[in-house]
């Protein structure tokens, strides 16, 4: 995978391009919001850091997500809620807070690419919502609805679960992998985002034991 490495310390940088070198990806560093913009179209995936020479890094991704889907990985010192919440809502894919282990790291990385590469040809008819998991596409009505390629997984699971409860450890391990903690953040964020898209769907919190997507009448 080519992974654009976007961190304005360059100990860090080549650190985490290294280690990614070693477990068999091709990596390219830059330091800026403007380098990235410039540079994403020749990777697969972005690693992005909070804090870049030229701009914040939030200011990065809202102007990298006007023009591009690359998932994006946010590698940074800041694990504030309010950062972890904001960036996720941006449209980063997942939010990492430095220092990070490297086993986790690539745990997560090919988590995300699973989401965008390997998700099974398949529809899924809920209804008037039918997704298509190859084409990362839910449609009501045959109108396109704006989900982020995790929020697309996060329905997709609970669309061939559609009727029955899902545990959050079973959505944690199917949309972002094994070694994902079950107290994430970004689940919560993810999961109220696609409720507030999908209103004509109704999924159902259940105390204890995970959640339901209601089969709709």
């Amino acid at each position: 995978m080519r992974v654009l490495v976007t961190e304005d310390d360059a100990s860090v940088s080549a650190a985490l391009a290294a280690a990614l070198t070693r477990a068999g990806h091709t990596c390219d560093r830059v330091a800026s919001g403007g380098a990235l913009l410039q540079q994403h179209r020749d990777a697969d995936l972005v690693l992005l850091d909070l804090g870049l020479e030229d701009m914040d890094g939030l200011t990065a991704l809202e102007q990298l997500r006007e023009v591009s889907e690359i998932p994006v990985i946010v590698v940074t010192a800041r694990g504030d809620e309010r950062s972890t919440v904001r960036a996720l809502r941006l449209g980063a894919d997942d939010y990492l807070v430095k220092p990070v282990r490297l086993h986790e790291l690539l745990a997560r990385l090919a988590a995300v690419a699973r989401r965008y590469t390997g998700l099974v040809s398949d529809r899924i008819e809920l209804g008037d919502v039918v997704i298509d998991e190859t084409e990362r596409l839910v449609r009501y009505r045959g109108a396109s609805i704006g989900l982020t390629p995790t929020e697309c997984s996060l329905l997709a699971v609970l669309g061939r679960h559609a009727g029955n409860v899902v545990s959050r450890q079973h959505l944690l391990d199917a949309v972002w992998g094994e070694t994902y903690s079950a107290t994430s953040r970004a689940f919560d964020v993810h999961l109220a985002g696609l409720r507030q898209k999908v209103p004509m769907l109704s999924i159902t919190t259940i105390r204890g034991r995970g959640f339901r997507l209601e089969r709709p009448r």
